[in-house]
């Protein structure tokens, strides 16, 4: 009998608790397989994987027949697992059933998984694969499963294979972390115990309380304090019109292009710098020192802010594919509508007073307080002229971050603080940077990807985007032949 190593112990305790534990012994050989049914299993794949796929693709996730994806672009769960324990080995094989299309018209991709399987023995998850409709590969293995730790296989840490890169169109995914893969089956929901009649408690009797008589209260005589100094005058008001003495402008640009650079399939960094600096966790970002004019009466306001945003990307033997720089950025405001624009600088080629976003405050009006304007949550909304800085990544019309835009209109007026930035050494996915305006950097080490440089702004960086990150349609279905 095989030793029962502390994986196959914990995969053994995870079968007793949904098949009992009196099964787990098998009196001849032809009873060492016991069969499991309806069980689920939950996989991500990769997260930056799935944000890069209705991020800069644009494509979408399609689940049916069996399978689902959970709320905000989450996880996926395949049903109806069927398969086999083996109580001699302790180990399990279990098939899904489930259909989920991963489809980008932007990327011009389409993959199709089917028959997905799990097998605890040589921990890995296998999958038939089609690419762009060619022939069909069986039984691929997508990523290498860690042996289950307790009584839950939950959580279990996933490596994606080589053949998983090459499906998922780039080499870079090779050996990477996916998403934790948990299988289960799910528990049946108790009958609820019918409770039972109660039983009347008599009231208690009203006591009698004493009512105590009212005491004589002295009141004492007001003392004189001395006369303190006279209050300070309080500032005056700030003019309806006149210079801006300060301001910042936090954008993020877009949350899903953040994370296509970074995590994503451009396996780069963004560093903030000049006066800019960008918020924990991969965050938007602040620009200050703001200069400009306003009007209260005319309910208008422009403002210019220092500070640069760089993204790299698509490295390939030291030449980025993707490198694009957002700088003077400008927002102008008229009766609740306005523009952003920045200089923008593609691979070296810079262009002035971009018109970026069309901007739509909440209101018309422009109202101070405590001699700062503050316009929060901002919509804006790519035009023309950005959508081309995007290299027609995002067409026109597409919804940016929100702007969030405060000035100060005296040199004594408080801005609202734009909250922590992140710190420290530069490390993969994270975020450097200083409040200070020192700037920082996001990513580590820049994967290769084979990928020419391109000639335009952003360019083919396009057809890097394309090779780097294909698109999957995964159909998950269950085999007739038994396992």
């Amino acid at each position: 009998m095989p030793a029962l190593t502390p994986g196959r112990l914990a995969l053994a305790a995870a079968v007793a608790v949904t098949v009992g534990s009196g099964t787990l012994t098998a009196t001849s050989a032809s009873a060492a397989d016991l069969p499991l049914t309806g069980y689920r299993l939950t996989w991500g794949i990769k997260q930056s994987y799935r944000s890069y796929v209705t991020g800069m693709a644009q494509g979408t996730f399609t689940a049916a027949d069996g399978a689902s994806q959970a709320a905000d672009n989450g996880e996926f769960t395949f049903t109806d697992g069927q398969g086999s324990y083996d109580s001699t080995r302790h180990t399990l094989r279990l098939a899904f059933r489930g259909t989920l299309t991963i489809e980008s018209r932007t990327h011009g991709f389409t993959r199709v998984l089917s028959d997905l399987r799990y097998d605890s023995a040589a921990g890995v998850l296998t999958a038939d694969l089609v690419a762009d409709g060619g022939a069909e590969q069986q039984d691929v293995p997508l990523a290498k499963v860690a042996a289950p730790t307790g009584p839950e296989m939950t959580g279990l840490a996933t490596t994606l294979t080589t053949e998983a890169g090459a499906f998922l169109g780039s080499a870079s995914y090779a050996g990477a972390a996916g998403d934790p893969v948990s299988v289960a089956k799910p528990k049946p929901t108790p009958a609820p115990t019918p409770s039972k009649t109660p039983t009347k408690t008599p009231a208690p009797k009203p006591t009698r309380t004493a009512t105590p008589k009212p005491t004589r209260t002295t009141t004492p005589k007001p003392t004189r304090s001395p006369a303190g100094p006279p209050a300070k005058p309080a500032a005056p008001a700030a003019p309806a019109k006149g210079a801006i003495a300060d301001g910042t402008l936090r954008w993020g640009v877009k949350d899903s292009f953040r994370t296509y650079v970074v995590t994503g399939a451009a396996h780069g960094r963004i560093t903030a710098s000049g006066g800019a600096t960008q918020a924990a966790g991969n965050g938007p970002f602040t620009f200050s020192g703001a200069t400009g004019t306003y009007d209260t009466t005319a309910g208008t306001l422009s403002a210019a802010f220092k500070g640069a945003v760089t993204f790299k990307g698509h490295e390939n033997n030291g030449t980025y594919g993707l490198d694009l720089t957002l700088s003077d950025l400008k927002a102008s405001v008229g009766r609740g509508t306005g523009t952003l624009t920045a200089d923008v600088t593609s691979l070296g080629k810079k262009s002035e007073d971009v018109v970026l976003a069309d901007l739509k405050a909440r209101s018309a009006a422009l109202a101070p307080k405590n001699d700062v304007i503050a316009l929060d949550g901002v919509t804006a909304t790519l035009t023309d002229a950005g959508a081309k800085a995007f290299s027609g990544y995002y067409p026109k019309g597409t919804a940016l971050d929100p702007v969030n835009l405060s000035v100060a209109l005296t040199t004594t007026a408080a801005l609202p603080s734009a909250g922590p930035t992140a710190g420290g050494a530069t490390t993969t996915g994270a975020v450097t940077g200083s409040a200070a305006g020192g700037g920082g950097v996001v990513g580590g080490s820049l994967a290769a990807t084979g990928s020419g440089v391109p000639a335009g702004p952003l360019g083919a960086a396009a057809a890097v985007t394309a090779a780097a990150g294909a698109g999957v349609v995964l159909a998950v279905r269950r085999r007739r032949t038994a396992m």
